[in-house]
């Protein structure tokens, strides 16, 4: 009779509990108080201990690391090119995904769903692999020379180990983030202001600019900076392609400063990480200013329907769209994959150079890999795993139970996240050396700490898609479930889960792919019998061993599709079953 009860209360009626009622409380006060309890411990202890760390020196609290780091040339230097990568593949990002969104949200091209999912595709290809494809593409014996060479003239490659390379490089991989946000935003435009805009004589490139564009800038400024946090963030395409260079940015600063293990060495990483988290919090207020005076007139339903057509233009804008889009994703791909089968890095390919032994090496003879896959596929599945009940718990009461509580439960669980990787693996080696004074848990180094930083870093992404799929869902669903007697795990397993596991799918798909493809927390957290597939990779390349990096990022993007074809099939087959009963 619990409902009737609980039913009695939302009306506001006076209540006298029993003591079954009040002990139920206690327990959820103590869980609540648990749960706040844990997030305190995983989530904003590390940040707070970095600070902290930043500003410890020999003589106590002081601002002398500070004035060490900002008197030194290299800094300024290091800050200098970090902004102007940053700000480069930003705008490069905005530029792309403006353009595609307004192509995609406005205009009569065809195949809307297949552009949507060819750029999400680029997005989810893991940087590093998208660099290292780059890099084959791009190198003296790459598609692209073999096909220069045959024309007339001294043609050769890009280059891609200069700033030029890392801007493009990182511009591409990020513009499906400016995508995202700018299309939905696009599409709640009421169609009716452009025609009074037309009536009252403005040209459709005035009523653009002077209507569309203003409207459309929350989700464009938001798109932006989330392509400027994602650049600042990156630790693979600056390491890939900046450190052979001596191009450095703040992320490999930090990195070179912790992995040389000098005096003061984690004193001067801290102090590189909050400099990085200020670049950031700079990024934002920019962001906040744009906004400020933004106007937000939108419809709640997204209109679908396009709204000029390309006429006799449409056929070269879908071959320009889908040609570019094939080219900046799968030509790279096949270069990398026809890479991965040359018995030596430099060597023509042809059929006399070909071998298997690449992939018999990294699949069979070296321990090293075989280790750092099985590291990353149990990394992977505890960390959905935790991620997929902790997460969808969170987001339960986040939807249902609205308070300042469960919101600052929810902004204490995205803040790993918002914080660049490099940062956030400093923060969890301070944190888990030495949690409480005097005591080492032995944790740094193992693949205990991987585990920890993945669930508290990757949590916020099921935390979303969880939400995602609660608001899809009536709450009269649930109080008629309630209704009928079905309470606790019955309520959940009969009527919740049917019902949100399509969404909660694609959640948990997003933690297991960012998870087992991580790089940038791994470089400063792992260590010999740790490795992870992403670490392999990027020592791999550093050593000098290009034709088993691409043989086995080779393997990672084929896993990659066979996966979303995997999650893709079950949610169809999960709507089918929902459809028929």
């Amino acid at each position: 009779m619990f409902h009737l009860l609980t039913e009695r209360v939302r009306l506001g009626k006076r209540v006298r509990f029993s003591l079954p009622s009040l002990a139920l409380e206690w327990k959820k006060k103590w869980g609540m108080a648990a749960g706040f309890l844990l997030i305190l411990i995983f989530f904003i202890l590390p940040i707070m201990k970095l600070l902290y760390l930043s500003f410890t020196s020999e003589a106590g609290l002081s601002m002398a690391n500070y004035t060490h780091v900002l008197q030194q040339a290299k800094t300024w230097k290091t800050i200098q090119n970090t902004l102007y990568i940053v700000g480069g593949s930003t705008l490069l990002s905005v530029v792309l995904g403006v353009f595609t969104a307004w192509l995609v949200a406005y205009s009569d091209i065809r195949g809307k769903k297949i552009i949507t999912m060819l750029i999400m595709l680029s997005f989810i290809i893991p940087s590093y692999v998208a660099t290292l494809s780059w890099t084959q593409l791009m190198s003296p014996n790459g598609l692209l020379a073999q096909g220069l060479s045959s024309l007339p003239g001294d043609w050769k490659p890009w280059n891609m180990y200069s700033f030029s390379g890392i801007i493009f490089v990182m511009g591409i991989h990020h513009f499906p983030l400016v995508f995202m946000l700018t299309v939905s935003v696009l599409k709640k435009i009421p169609r009716d202001l452009e025609w009074a805009c037309r009536m009252a004589g403005a040209g459709r490139a005035t009523a653009f600019r002077k209507m569309t564009l203003p409207l459309a800038l929350p989700g464009i400024a938001s798109g932006g900076l989330l392509a400027f946090l994602a650049s600042l963030d990156n630790f693979g395409i600056p390491a890939f392609l900046g450190i052979p260079a001596d191009i450095r940015v703040l992320s490999t600063a930090i990195y070179e400063e912790i992995i040389g293990f000098g005096p003061s060495a984690f004193a001067r990483g801290a102090t590189l990480s909050v400099l990085l988290g200020v670049v950031a919090l700079i990024g934002t207020g920019i962001q906040w200013l744009l906004l400020r005076n933004s106007k937000r007139l939108e419809t709640v339903q997204e209109d679908d329907q396009p709204r000029f057509s390309l006429g006799t233009f449409r056929r070269i804008t879908e071959f320009s769209v889908y040609g570019s889009l094939l080219v900046l994703i799968f030509v790279p791909l096949l270069s990398m994959f026809l890479s991965s089968f040359v018995r030596a890095y430099g060597l023509d390919w042809n059929w006399q150079n070909l071998t298997w032994k690449n992939y018999r090496f990294i699949l069979m003879d070296s321990p090293k890999v075989q280790n750092a896959l099985v590291n990353s596929l149990v990394l992977a599945l505890v960390t959905m795993g935790v991620c997929l009940i902790a997460g969808t718990a969170i987001a339960y009461f986040r939807t249902r139970k609205p308070s300042f509580w469960t919101k600052a439960m929810e902004l204490a669980v995205g803040l790993p996240y918002a914080l660049p990787g490099v940062v956030f693996a400093l923060a969890m080696i301070f944190t888990w050396m030495e949690p409480i004074p005097g005591w080492n848990p032995g944790l740094y180094g193992t693949v205990s700490i991987l585990v920890i930083a993945y669930i508290s870093r990757f949590m916020i992404l099921q935390v979303r898609g969880s939400i995602t799929a609660m608001m899809q869902v009536d709450p009269s669903m649930e109080e008629a479930a309630s209704v009928c007697g079905a309470q606790g795990v019955v309520k959940w397993y009969y009527v919740l889960l049917p019902l949100l596991l399509p969404g909660m799918l694609s959640g948990a798909f997003l933690v297991l792919l960012t998870a087992f493809t991580e790089l940038t927390v791994s470089s400063l957290l792992w260590s010999s019998g740790s490795e992870t597939v992403g670490v392999v990779i990027f020592n791999f390349e550093q050593a000098g061993a290009t034709t088993y990096s691409t043989a086995l990022s080779s393997l990672i993007v084929m896993g990659i599709f066979v996966g979303m074809i995997l999650i893709y099939g079950l949610q169809k087959q999960w709507k089918r079953k929902g459809v028929r009963s």
